[in-house]
């Protein structure tokens, strides 16, 4: 029961253990599920079956079932589960005055504890949805959540960027922070999430001189994406090769902590699929720069990520000729990812011109309606609020989408090659409940 009321327990359960009395009963009683609760007292469970207490019902069978997974050696039973490091000193407190004790215990062989991402409960925490809704991080791997959040909030706000509307962002997290509307009360601990993503539309907005549009309020400070696209595309380019650098040196990190340096060697998800990538990426600069050096330098760097590419792919086949027909399949799909991974970005270019393209127009309508009298203003004021809006809530929702489509096939698609299981720690409080007799 402590260990239940702590909540920082997942205990192993036993797979065909036979239900319990109060198991039983919930199963023939057959009414809707009720949030588990455990008395303070060990309650008659036919006093709790003839009062419809389901709460305490639940929570009986949970008790039950956890108890079925205790090891029993004479007079001591052992219960095996995880539990975070941090919560081991205050969970042996709680069960220092029952006569129980906690022992830790090595990890066994061929298991792999849950993962629990340090971030949760803290103001990063509002990232960590980015990478659940991926998956599990295993166990072995690094803490993605910064990463993940910053590269996110990154390229949101070249593809939202308007100094105006990213306000609108920071003024709608100033309010979850606050707690209003009551209704978005859930989603408070979203709010740093909200007003990175302002913060990154407002400074890429400054830098393209939009104001809720072309509105001629802020100066253009590095380019005007209507009037420069080519190098909006180039740099947009630039960002998501600096973006895909990043996640192959977190690919090789994880390969090296999930399987020793030679798996991060020569993985393409690690070190071989990294020197490609810039090997690949050095040759097509230099041709494009017509550096001749900068070319042969990449051919042969590209030649080295490519031969202990086909190490690694080969290593993990059967071999003989069917490994080899594998082994070419899977390079041929390595280097075409690569190019296709790296054009992928041009979106952030495109969907940052739609953006602006959105605001000249509802601007360019405002200013002419305004400028034929008193009576068009009002209307000018109309088509303003009712352009922002609809523009706003548009490239809200498609830079979104478009930024999560990237941060997963594109970038975590690199970091992680494997699935965890989260942690789930059994938590049912105990409740000081009157049950009669």
């Amino acid at each position: 029961m402590r260990i239940a009321d702590a909540g920082c327990v997942e205990l192993d359960r036993a797979e065909e253990a036979s239900p319990g009395p109060a198991t039983r009963l919930l199963q023939r009683l057959a009414s809707p599920p009720a949030a588990p609760v455990l008395a303070a007292e060990t309650p008659d469970l036919h006093v709790l079956e003839r009062e419809h207490r389901m709460g305490l019902l639940a929570g009986e069978a949970q008790l039950e079932e956890r108890l079925a997974g205790a090891v029993q050696r004479g007079d001591v039973a052992a219960l095996a589960g995880w539990c975070p490091a941090g919560e081991a000193v205050r969970l042996a407190e709680r069960l220092a005055g029952t006569g129980a004790a906690l022992v830790r215990l090595p990890v066994p062989r061929g298991i792999d504890p849950p993962t629990q991402l340090r971030a949760t409960g803290r103001p990063q925490g509002s990232f960590t949805p980015l990478v659940t809704t991926y998956g599990t991080v295993p166990y072995a791997d690094v803490d993605p959540t910064w990463p993940a959040g910053i590269s996110y909030v990154a390229m949101f706000g070249v593809m939202f960027g308007d100094a105006g509307h990213g306000a609108l962002l920071l003024l709608g997290a100033l309010l979850l922070r606050l707690g209003r509307p009551r209704q978005l009360l859930p989603l408070r601990h979203l709010w740093p999430f909200l007003a990175g993503a302002g913060v990154a539309g407002t400074l890429a907005g400054i830098a393209y001189g939009e104001f809720f549009g072309p509105t001629g309020v802020l100066p253009v400070l590095w380019l005007n994406p209507l009037d420069e696209p080519e190098r909006l595309l180039v740099a947009a380019i630039g960002l998501g090769a600096v973006l895909l650098v990043l996640a192959h040196v977190g690919g090789t990190v994880n390969r090296w902590r999930e399987g020793g340096p030679a798996n991060a060697l020569y993985a393409a998800s690690g070190t071989a699929g990294l020197t490609l990538f810039l090997g690949l990426a050095l040759g097509g600069a230099g041709l494009f720069l017509h550096r001749p050096g900068y070319a042969v330098a990449g051919v042969v760097l590209a030649s080295a990520g490519l031969a202990l590419t086909v190490t690694g792919l080969y290593a993990a086949t059967a071999g003989g000729l069917g490994g080899a027909a594998q082994t070419g399949v899977q390079l041929f799909d390595v280097v075409v990812r690569i190019g296709t991974n790296t054009v992928s970005f041009a979106r952030l270019a495109a969907f940052g011109l739609t953006h602006a393209a959105l605001g000249d127009l509802v601007w360019r309508a405002t200013s002419g309606l305004a400028s034929r009298g008193a009576l068009p203003l009002i209307g000018a004021a109309l088509v303003f609020v009712a352009g922002t809006a609809v523009a706003f809530a548009l490239e809200a929702l498609v830079a979104g989408v478009q930024a999560l489509r990237l941060e997963f096939y594109e970038l975590f698609s690199r970091v992680f090659t494997a699935q965890g299981r989260p942690f789930r720690p059994w938590h049912v409080p105990t409740g000081h409940l009157e049950v009669t007799s």
